[in-house]
C-alpha cells in the first residue's frame, strides 16, 4: 500500500536557504506533502513561503505570532501528521540536512522500523563542524549514548523519520524537555517504550547562513536533564526487577 508522507521543518530567519532546500527536495522521486512552520520570522521567511506555495501545491505553510522554539514546532507538526492520519513524518532542519538522505530513511520505515535518525557520528556518518563545536557536539552524544545505555550515536539532530502507525502509543506532545534536551528525550521515550529504532549514516553540513550558536546555560540544562532521565530509566529497571 503507497504510504502516505509528510516531511516537516521548521523555519526561523531562513529566507537564504529556502531556495537550496527547495530545489534540492523537489528533487527527491517520491511522493510527499512539506509543512514548514515559520515563527513569523522578522527577515520575512513566512512571506517567501506564501509565495512558493503559489508553485508548490503540495506546500503547507503555518505562521505562527512569534518565536516560540524548536520543540514546540515539533510537537506541532507531529500533531498534525497525526490529525491528517499520515503513515509517515520526516523531520529536518531546512539548512543543515541533505534531502537526498530521507529516501533512505523511507526505505527503512519500509523495512519495519519504527524510528529511524540520521547520524552524524556512525561509520560513514559526516559532520562539518570543527572546533569548539564538534568536541562539544561529538562528546555530548557519546555521553548521552554512555549514560543512557541505548545503542545509538547520535541523539541531538532532528533528522528524523517516524512511523505514525507503529508508534501508536508515543507522542511527541508528551516530552517535557526543550532545546536540545527535548531532541535526546525523544530517543529515550521510544527506547524505553521498546521500539524498534534504526541509524542511518548522513552528512551534517555547516550553515551557510546565520550561524548557530549554543548558549551555555543550554549544556548545562542538557547535563541536568540527561541526570533526570538517567535516574528514570534505572529506576524503572529497578521496578521491572521486583515485579519479576
Amino acid at each position: 500500500m503507497k504510504k502516505k508522507i509528510l516531511i516537516f521543518t521548521a523555519t526561523y530567519n531562513e529566507l537564504k536557504n529556502l531556495k537550496l532546500y527547495f530545489d534540492e527536495i523537489y528533487k527527491i522521486n517520491i511522493d510527499f506533502d512539506l509543512l514548514v512552520i515559520d515563527d513569523n520570522s522578522p527577515d520575512l521567511t513566512w512571506k517567501k513561503l506564501k509565495e512558493f506555495q503559489k508553485k508548490y501545491k503540495n506546500l503547507k505553510v503555518i505562521i505562527r505570532e512569534k518565536k516560540l522554539g524548536l520543540d514546540t514546532a515539533h510537537k506541532k507538526a507531529f500533531f498534525y501528521a497525526k490529525e491528517k492520519k499520515y503513515d509517515y513524518l520526516i523531520t529536518m532542519d531546512i539548512d543543515s540536512h541533505e534531502p537526498k538522505s530521507i529516501i533512505e530513511i523511507i526505505k527503512e520505515l519500509d523495512n519495519g522500523y519504527d524510528f529511524v535518525i540520521g547520524s552524524r557520528y556512525m561509520e560513514n556518518g559526516k559532520c562539518d563542524y570543527v572546533g569548539y563545536r564538534n568536541f562539544i557536539s561529538r562528546f555530548g552524544n557519546k555521553l548521552i549514548k554512555k549514560v543512557l545505555n541505548i545503542n545509538l550515536d547520535e541523539f541531538t539532530t532532528s533528522y528524523r523519520g517516524f512511523n505514525l502507525q507503529g508508534l501508536k502509543n508515543f507522542d511527541l506532545n508528551v516530552m517535557k524537555f526543550k532545546g536540545y534536551s527535548f531532541l535526546m528525550e525523544a530517543v529515550f521515550r521510544i527506547h524505553i517504550m521498546g521500539y524498534q529504532m534504526k541509524q542511518i549514516p548522513i552528512h551534517f553540513r555547516e550553515r551557510k547562513f546565520h550561524k548557530s550558536k549554543m548558549a551555555r546555560i543550554e549544556l548545562f540544562r542538557a547535563l541536568i536533564n540527561l541526570f533526570i532521565l538517567f535516574v528514570e530509566k534505572n529506576l524503572n529497571f529497578k521496578k521491572n526487577e521486583i515485579k519479576k
